[in-house]
């Protein structure tokens, strides 16, 4: 059940949010979105607006989307249509539609907890401010993609990686471990490799990073096998725990 949702936040310097995500793939996309549907403030802050929502692939051709998120709903508009921009503006659409979702395009930097907040530093300067954060940032801590012989500090193709935020990670204690995800070549776009940083599994608590009090990690930023099924599944039942209906 969801409660009413929250007014759309309007942000002052200093504002507190319920959560921030940070990340706005499929997985943070589909927290937020259940989040703020359950009645949170959320902050959704990426890197890049355009690239919300973005897949591996450059189409939505075989995708197993679980029946009531977002991008299934997403999906099922499309038709028979499986356009991964289409798909992408769709869903952007709907997020920025949703009441009580903040849409930010910034970097996040460091994360700092004080009391009963957790504070994100931003290359732009503006700190950010939530009670809970949640890492969603999918492959591109310390991302580097490889394409034949070339290699960019990427977590997809065109798609800047988060450098600074795995090294203040790291800083914090939080132990790191190598992961690899494959994306196969289709017409148009090349195959490629992106090897990337997730926490180590002793450094999490289902889905609480241990050495914070306020922070969640979800999805391919995790260890472990991840499909876009399975992201979904447990941005729902993350999205649960902290909006009060069950455990995170």
């Amino acid at each position: 059940m969801s409660g009413p949702p929250s007014p759309r936040s309007l942000p002052q310097p200093g504002h507190l949010y319920d959560v921030a995500v940070i990340g706005a793939g499929l997985a943070g996309t589909e927290l937020a979105w259940r989040l703020a549907r359950a009645g949170q403030d959320v902050l959704l802050v990426t890197q890049a607006l355009d690239h919300l929502g973005n897949l591996y692939g450059p189409t939505i051709g075989g995708a197993d989307f679980p029946p009531g998120s977002l991008p299934a709903g997403v999906a099922a508009r499309m038709g028979p249509d499986t356009d991964g921009w289409t798909f992408h503006r769709l869903l952007k659409a709907e997020v920025e539609a949703t009441p009580g979702i903040h849409l930010l395009q910034s970097t996040v930097t460091g994360l700092e907890e004080e009391e009963e907040r957790l504070t994100l530093a931003t290359w732009e300067g503006p700190a950010l401010h939530a009670r809970r954060g949640v890492l969603a940032v999918g492959a591109f801590l310390k991302g580097r993609l490889l394409i034949g012989d070339t290699m960019e500090e990427a977590g997809r193709l065109s798609e800047v990686a988060y450098d600074f935020l795995a090294d203040d990670l790291a800083r914090a204690g939080v132990w790191l471990i190598g992961g690899e995800q494959e994306a196969a070549g289709v017409e148009g776009a090349p195959p490629y490799t992106v090897r990337f940083l997730t926490p180590a599994p002793g450094e999490l608590d289902g889905f609480r990073v241990t050495r914070f009090d306020h922070l969640y990690a979800l999805g391919r930023c995790t260890p472990g096998e991840h499909t876009y099924r399975s992201v979904l599944e447990d941005a729902a039942r993350l999205a649960a725990g902290l909006s009060g209906e069950g455990g995170a």
